[in-house]
């Protein structure tokens, strides 16, 4: 039988997933090649064959997205299929004219072929685009199942950009496990607020193995948590769907794949950063909310703010580091520092293109609509070696370090800063108190 030969295009993390629950050991398809889009130097490199299995002795080499419609032609390539998340429907549908005018296929993969399930209770929270407030809501989810004593193992969505083979499985359970683990910034930004209120997360590339990892913790588990990526749907079968969405970008809920999946399998949607949006785009959110999937319920929540010395702030001129995917793929022009800045009455915000070194010139290239805010890229030593650089060469009175995770710890920042925290406060009935407890009570977890 003629094997589909097929390209997977992906971004390291859902195409890896996507290859390892329908591809590996599927005899009816050769995957001649991933390609890699969104994060910078993933290309040029190969899906080892450790953990490509035995019909890939070779291990699938890994190209830039760039060259896609040539290796369509190049392989003979019957079939395309779309793994990452964060994309609008016109440039997703605008790659899809493409592999089909080279002459392939162009596939999405759903839940029922992707998607493993566990012997544990999971609880998924998802988002209609990155930067929405997934990692808050995390851990607000954690804290309350703590409340009842119950043991909470996270799992994060991939971000594998080092060595895949040692990356397989990833536990953290202390900040040394970052450095243990070689992390980029933007793992840091995930698996930091975690380890450091002694919670334990799990990331890497093969999630059928970190699942059964995570399912014989050594230190217990009573429900899974998976803590999602970008706007991306779970890994994992769900047994509760918490799906976040940002008034401020209203409309992208249903325009930007994949995160219409995550609004329309929500069991609860949450409205965030309702203290910082408008009525009018609250209550647009809220309607296509309940265009789609009605059944859903709807949470209203703010994200509070605090900031560990605020006197930083007041009458300076600041410069406002954010995170990264937020701000670039995510499309978001402000965050936490930014909002803090206007709140505790910052002198002025200022504009960092000129003083950008290196790889941040061209971000800020790429990513035209960043102007009062710089996104803080980390993927690689040279990225940390240009971000320290900018930041020290900006003109400003200080630094707001607006980004999950403290810079301070990685970089040699030469000017006063000021960390912004972020947590999630719902102000609507039923909350995430009253969710939970039912799921407690529904799964038989109280002890």
């Amino acid at each position: 039988m003629t094997k589909t030969k097929a390209i997977i295009i992906g971004a390291a993390g859902r195409d890896f997933h996507n290859f390892n629950t329908y591809f590996r050991d599927n005899d009816l398809y050769e995957v001649v090649a991933f390609t890699a889009a969104q994060i910078p130097d993933i290309d040029g490199r190969k899906y080892p064959a450790e953990l490509a299995g035995e019909l890939y002795p070779e291990g699938i080499p890994i190209y830039a997205q760039d060259e896609l419609e040539d290796l369509i032609k190049k392989y003979d390539v019957d079939e395309c299929v779309f793994a990452y998340s964060d994309v609008h429907y016109v440039d997703l549908m605008n790659l899809g004219a493409m592999v089909n005018a080279a002459g392939a296929n162009f596939k999405l993969l759903g839940l029922g072929d992707t998607q493993i399930k566990s012997n544990k209770p999971v609880i998924s929270v998802c988002a209609t685009r990155t930067g929405t407030g997934k990692s808050q809501t995390s851990r607000k989810v954690i804290e309350t199942l703590l409340e009842h004593d119950l043991k909470v193992v996270a799992i994060r969505h991939p971000m594998p950009y080092g060595d895949l083979v040692a990356q397989k499985v990833q536990r953290f359970a202390t900040v040394d496990d970052l450095k243990k683990h070689d992390c980029t910034i933007e793992e840091m930004e995930e698996y930091e607020p975690h380890v450091v209120r002694g919670n334990i997360i799990y990331a890497g590339v093969d999630y059928g193995a970190i699942l059964e990892a995570a399912e014989n913790d050594p230190d217990g588990c009573d429900v899974i948590l998976w803590d999602g990526g970008n706007n991306d749907f779970s890994f994992y079968e769900t047994d509760l769907a918490i799906t976040v969405l940002d008034p401020h970008r209203v409309g992208h809920e249903l325009t930007y794949y994949p995160g219409e999946v995550s609004l329309r399998t929500a069991d609860v949607s949450i409205i965030n950063k309702i203290d910082s949006a408008n009525e009018e785009d609250i209550a647009q959110v809220e309607a296509n909310i309940k265009k789609v999937n009605p059944e859903s319920l709807i949470i209203k929540a703010e994200s509070t703010i605090t900031v560990d010395q605020p006197e930083i702030i007041e009458g300076k001129r600041v410069l406002v580091v954010e995170d990264g995917p937020t701000l670039t793929h995510g499309e978001m022009t402000i965050g936490a520092g930014t909002v803090a800045a206007e709140r505790l009455g910052a002198a002025e915000v200022i504009d960092p293109r000129p003083f950008a070194v290196g790889s941040l010139v061209d971000t800020f290239e790429k990513y035209s609509h960043l102007e009062r805010v710089l996104p803080a890229m980390g993927y690689g030593a040279q990225q940390l070696k240009d971000l320290e650089a900018t930041i020290n060469a900006s003109d400003c009175d200080a630094v707001i370090i607006g980004t999950p995770m403290d810079l301070n710890r990685i970089i040699d920042i030469q000017k006063p800063t000021t960390r912004v925290y972020y947590d999630l406060k719902e102000v609507t009935k039923p909350d995430l108190e009253d969710v939970l407890a039912d799921f407690v009570k529904e799964h038989k977890l109280t002890k």
